[in-house]
């Protein structure tokens, strides 16, 4: 018997029948035998792996392999009663259990999971890949999905997107806490990729700030993608869990349902994050739209935003740097900023009569839209030249890291690296340059990874 045979039977498991709440408590007989069917069916797999990831909820493991490894036995089952959806869990990690009852919590991620991997075979299905082919009919899947995760809330602006690493120092995590504080005193809620690192500490620095202003309801909402949740598994405090079909949509739904961002300092995810973002701001029909965007974090960071911006001043010119600001080791001023700047936003939602919810005048083309799969043929073929404009070089440059990003946690794309070798990025010399120092950076400072020693995925040729 191996030694990872032998963790995984060691670890404590248990079964449990839970009955699904808050949008899966009301269904017709018809959409609980087409929910039964999808969850049998070909996306069984799929569930299995996001529903474990959930009941890990906490887990110190970036792998996407790990927590199968050590729960090899799990199963989940969606059956039908007359009453709605009945969840089994068999083999289910005894963590995400308290005295034999799952925990609230973890409980209501899982049927946010059971929730929108359903919809999305329902919905989405290869009946409607037609409507899928059209820029409106993606944002419409984008609305039609939140919407159903019930992630829309009328009422004023109040919205931040907080992005950066998993994969952070202490002392970064702690300037993520004060940040998501300052602006809990302020009344902002959180968005995040749901994550650990940066997309918690936000998150956690809030709920001290909410529960002093006496806030309620409070939505702490995370946002990811089946290929990545098993890697990030949501950290506890997010309330609002929306698993998205992959990552493009992912990012349409920050940027349409966040009335600002915030980065903090990251890996290639948030280097992918900050292009895609300055790629939409970048278009002309999006030149006069208020977005606050804020470049953040303690002292010690202050280096690696300055190679953010020398990178962005390169490829993308100083017109892109002027859409984003850099505060260094200010969270009392970040929030007011981003006060200010979600002011403006409102302003602009009401004068152009657009809602508070969705951000429906964004215009994202749909070469932004449609999913990127990276494979090495598809990494090889990015175009990283100048004389490209801005906002076509930075969707290219997004595909670049999007494929790091699969290649280092994503179980596809780290099938493909194994099998096939690392990643050829090619481009002219003075953008591979800066691209592999910045790339080699981000392994120094160990923001590639979590666990494991880092072999690099990609392989940068000038």
């Amino acid at each position: 018997m191996s030694r990872k045979e032998g963790m995984a039977r060691a670890l404590p498991v248990q079964d449990a029948r839970i009955y699904p709440r808050g949008g899966l408590d009301v269904l017709s007989r018809a959409e609980v035998a087409r929910l039964r069917d999808a969850s049998s069916g070909g996306m069984h797999e799929l569930l299995r792996r996001c529903a474990l990831a959930v009941l890990t909820s906490g887990s110190a493991s970036d792998d996407p392999r790990a927590a199968s490894d050590l729960y090899p036995d799990f199963d989940i089952q969606v059956t039908q009663q007359d009453r709605g959806v009945l969840i089994d869990l068999v083999n289910a990690p005894a963590q995400a259990f308290v005295d034999g009852v799952i925990i609230k919590g973890i409980a209501e991620l899982l049927y946010a999971v059971v929730r929108d991997l359903a919809y999305t075979a329902i919905e989405l299905g290869p009946e409607y890949a037609a409507e899928l082919e059209s820029s409106e009919g993606i944002t419409n899947a984008v609305f039609g999905l939140m919407r159903n995760a019930r992630g829309l809330q009328p009422g004023d602006p109040n919205l931040v997107v907080c992005w950066g690493g998993h994969s952070i120092p202490r002392d970064e995590y702690l300037y993520t806490k004060q940040v998501g504080y300052e602006l809990g005193l302020r009344g902002l809620d959180i968005c995040t990729g749901c994550g650990p690192g940066a997309m918690k500490g936000p998150m956690k620095g809030a709920t001290i700030a909410h529960a002093k202003q006496r806030k309620h309801p409070t939505r702490y909402i995370g946002i990811t993608e089946p290929g990545i949740i098993a890697a990030e598994s949501p950290n506890p405090i997010v309330n609002q869990l929306v698993i998205m079909p992959d990552i493009e949509k992912r990012l349409e739904s920050f940027v349409r349902l966040g009335h600002g961002i915030i980065v903090f300092p990251g890996g290639v995810g948030t280097a992918e994050e900050i292009l895609y973002l300055l790629g939409l701001l970048l278009q002309e029909e999006n030149r006069d739209i208020p977005f606050p965007f804020i470049l953040t974090g303690p002292t010690a960071s202050a280096p690696y935003f300055e190679q953010i911006d020398q990178f962005i001043r390169l490829t993308l010119g100083d017109v892109a740097a002027s859409r984003y600001e850099i505060i260094v080791a200010d969270p009392e001023a970040v929030a007011r900023r981003m006060s200010a700047g979600i002011r403006k936003v409102k302003e602009y939602r009401v004068a152009h009569k657009d809602s508070f919810y969705f951000n429906w005048s964004l215009s994202i083309p749909l070469d932004l839209q449609q999913p990127f799969v990276p494979t090495h043929e598809a990494m090889a073929a990015l175009d990283l030249h100048h004389g490209r404009k801005p906002h076509e070089l930075a969707a290219d440059l997004r595909r670049a890291f999007s494929g790091i990003v699969a290649g280092n946690v994503k179980e596809d794309g780290l099938r493909r690296v194994e099998e096939f070798g690392p990643f050829r990025i090619n481009g002219d010399r003075d953008i591979m340059q800066s691209l592999d120092a910045l790339l080699r950076a981000f392994v120094e400072q160990r923001r590639m990874k979590i666990s494991g020693d880092y072999k690099p995925c990609y392989e940068v040729v000038a």
